[in-house]
């Protein structure tokens, strides 16, 4: 045997005494924009098994399986289960356990030097220093699923990987490039030389647009607003630096732990998080399609300025709404609001301006669904606006020949009224209304929302730097923005929005109070920003079923406000 079979025993042997390791990579850090650490690695001992250096007699095996078991306090034939569903031939090392704790970790470290096939390696695990409030914005790893290894070739079937949020979206620059050492191992499977070895290269630290402390503030605030009622379900709240894009906060309430997400839940804890009504994993900010009510009516407004059916002095009178044939389409207030220009109209949502404006009425030409559709789609309605995250919702504008095709009805001015008024069948997302308000704030620059403000290497260093990106400007005239920004600053000064008029700094603001469902219930908004002279910052807020926007989602809203001038 020893001459004829030689030199392929050799091979067989050299085969199994040079083994290739991976080296992971370290994942790369996230930081909030005042370089707050937001995620980072920590240490992680876990236990890996090489299933072709393990003892070929049952009975050690079994003794080395009961030795384990007992350290790490778990059930025995649980664990030889785990191993003996792995080839036995296989020399691919697999992870039995990790997120063990260190007196375990220290006594497998010693028992394991005399267990063949049995290794405690060190690596590194994501850990979150944030609450509930970032769950959706950062989201959280998970071990890759066979489908995702097969996406990711480059992966080894122990990896993590990110599953949600922005650990999602940047995966590729985050995880880094893994390493590789070529060892020899001796008869136990343990290295005992290196021969090659490549470094791994780290990967890429994120800096965000976030400001840590809005979004904590704004999360608390919404999660006391959701408990004081059994009602609301949830609630989301966006803020946008209005002067280049970048999204200061980013909030979906109830979140979850991400921390225990990443460390894997049982089954029970998963079912209790998928079965809760509230739906906590639903990115509302993103995501959630809502009829906007009344945070509607200054882009209808601009509609109407830019096609000539206004202008800044055009009044009409409200009387508490309109009837056409045997509908009425009533003003919120009794008795209407009296002789109104678009100013006032802003100011107090007075819904008759805005049928009129849209539907026509009298001797007045009104928009139309058309044009009103068109002008919506200028400010990122129906569409996604291509944030740095995955999720992201369209939002929906209907037409005539929706509404044909899909209700097999034909439409009526009813429907423009509407439309108008931010009812019926139109949908956005708190982004989308955020992101149309900043547009307003700064006169008609309509910038792409992003949460990277740069990336860096392992030292800190930065790599590159994230500018921003205008989608469009100059498409509605300054004068005509000015009007709407005035009626949107009257709103705080004597409208809707007053309770904001003892801000540290003149501000300007939107209610809406928007009907779903058969049963009477509303979703409470309100978008707002300031300084109205020399706008920065733009907060919208959303509560689903939360009522009178002015009521529910104005105090969340002011509350960020207060924060960001008392810097």
């Amino acid at each position: 045997m020893q001459i004829a079979k030689g030199s392929e025993y050799r091979s067989a042997a050299e085969e199994n005494r040079i083994r290739i390791d991976e080296i992971k990579a370290p994942r790369g850090i996230i930081y909030d924009r005042e370089n707050t650490v937001l995620a980072h690695n920590i240490p992680n001992f876990l236990l890996t098994c090489t299933p072709a250096d393990l003892p070929k007699d049952e009975e050690r095996k079994d003794k080395l399986f009961k030795q384990i078991a007992e350290i790490l306090s778990i059930n025995q034939l649980d664990l030889k289960t785990t191993i003996n569903q792995y080839p036995p031939y296989s020399y691919q090392s697999f992870v039995i356990q990790d997120h063990i704790p260190y007196d375990q970790a220290m006594l497998l470290k010693i028992a394991s030097t005399d267990m063949p096939g049995i290794s405690l390696n060190i690596s590194t695990f994501r850990e979150y220093l944030t609450d509930n409030n970032f769950s959706h914005l950062l989201g959280y790893m998970g071990k890759i699923s066979p489908a995702e290894l097969e996406e990711h070739p480059d992966y080894s079937y122990d990896d993590y990987l990110g599953k949600a949020g922005l650990e999602l979206f940047y995966e590729d620059l985050l995880k880094g490039k893994n390493g590789k050492k070529e060892i020899e191992v001796n008869s136990l499977g343990k290295e005992s030389k290196i021969i090659t070895e490549s470094k791994a290269q780290a990967g890429q630290n994120i800096i965000l647009t976030i400001d840590k402390n809005l979004q904590e503030i704004l999360g608390q605030a919404l999660e006391e607003t959701i408990k004081k009622s059994k009602s609301i379900t949830g609630a989301a709240a966006v803020s946008i630096d209005s002067r280049n894009g970048e999204i200061l906060a980013l909030v979906s309430s109830p979140g979850f732990d991400h921390n225990a997400v990443t460390l894997g839940l049982t089954p029970q804890e998963y079912q209790e998080i998928t079965d809760n009504p509230k739906n906590p994993l639903f990115n509302r900010a993103i995501s959630g399609e809502y009829p906007p009510g009344s945070t509607i009516k200054p882009l209808i407004a601009l509609a109407a300025l830019e096609e000539g059916i206004i202008d800044e002095n055009t009044t009409f009178l409200s009387t508490g709404g309109i009837q056409i044939d045997k509908w009425f389409f009533p003003d919120w207030k009794s008795g209407g609001h009296g002789p109104t220009n678009v100013k006032k109209a802003i100011a107090e949502s007075v819904n008759t301006f805005f049928y009129i404006v849209s539907g026509s009425y009298d001797t007045v030409t009104g928009l139309g669904v058309n044009r009103i559709k068109s002008y919506l789609e200028l400010f990122g309605l129906n569409n996604t606006l291509g944030i740095d995250l995955s999720g992201e919702a369209s939002g929906f504008l209907p037409t005539k020949e929706w509404k044909e095709e899909n209700k097999g009805e034909r439409w009526y001015i009813g429907d423009t009224y509407h439309l108008a008024i931010g009812q019926g069948d139109i949908l956005a997302t708190p982004l989308q209304v955020a992101n149309y308000t900043a547009t307003m704030a700064n006169g008609g620059i309509f910038y792409r929302p992003h949460l990277v403000k740069a990336f860096s290497d392992s030292k800190n260093q930065i790599i590159k730097e994230i500018s921003p990106e205008i989608i469009r400007q100059d498409f509605i005239s300054s004068s005509h923005f000015q009007i709407v920004r005035e009626g949107l600053n009257e709103a705080v000064i004597s409208g809707s929005s007053r309770a904001l008029a003892d801000l540290p700094v003149l501000a300007a603001g939107k209610t809406g109070t928007a009907q779903f469902g058969n049963q009477g219930k509303t979703h409470a908004w309100f978008t707002s920003f300031a300084p109205y002279d020399n706008p920065e910052i733009v907060i919208t807020v959303l509560v689903e079923a939360g009522g009178e926007g002015h009521a529910t989602a104005l105090p969340i809203a002011k509350k960020g406000l207060q924060y960001w001038f008392s810097k």
